[in-house]
């Protein structure tokens, strides 16, 4: 069974609306990537690899998020560009974690990501709000390895 077959269509589409949702506040770009297995030891390497991989450091103002799930191997990461990085504070991101956290451990997959991206626009809305002129510069849908 591919990483796609792991959330149902309707599953796919809360999320997705989830991250338009949340970017209707925040000039952030919000992305999720499911797998069933996390290639190496290190989700946060893998994140970073897919990050690259899905051009998500091309926003103008480098303030993409990637939420990285690796189901099988009950991984995870929530990483966010440059631009972020060097604006919020330390720990800007646990907060988004834990409530990851505590979902996945009750494998309520689909919800954790909902919220946790709900959580991610919230924050993200205080550094970098939503201009009038905004655009979306990163695909909304959900990628799959």
């Amino acid at each position: 069974m591919s990483a796609i077959n792991l959330f149902t269509a309707e599953q796919q589409q809360r999320i997705i609306a989830a991250i338009q949702k949340a970017e209707l506040a925040t000039s952030g770009e919000i992305r999720v990537h499911i797998e069933k297995k996390c290639s190496g030891d290190n989700p946060m390497e893998r994140a970073i690899e897919i990050f690259g991989n899905l051009g998500m450091h091309q926003t103008a103002e480098h303030n993409g998020v990637l939420f990285y799930l690796a189901t099988e191997d009950r991984k995870f990461a929530v990483i966010g560009d440059k631009g972020i990085n060097e604006r919020v504070p330390a720990g800007f991101w646990d907060s988004t974690k834990e409530l990851l956290r505590t979902h996945f451990a009750a494998g309520n997959h689909t919800e954790g990501l909902c919220q946790g991206i709900a959580e991610a626009g919230r924050q993200l809305k205080q550094f970098f709000p939503r201009a009038h002129d905004d655009t979306n510069e990163l695909s909304d849908e959900i990628s799959f390895k």
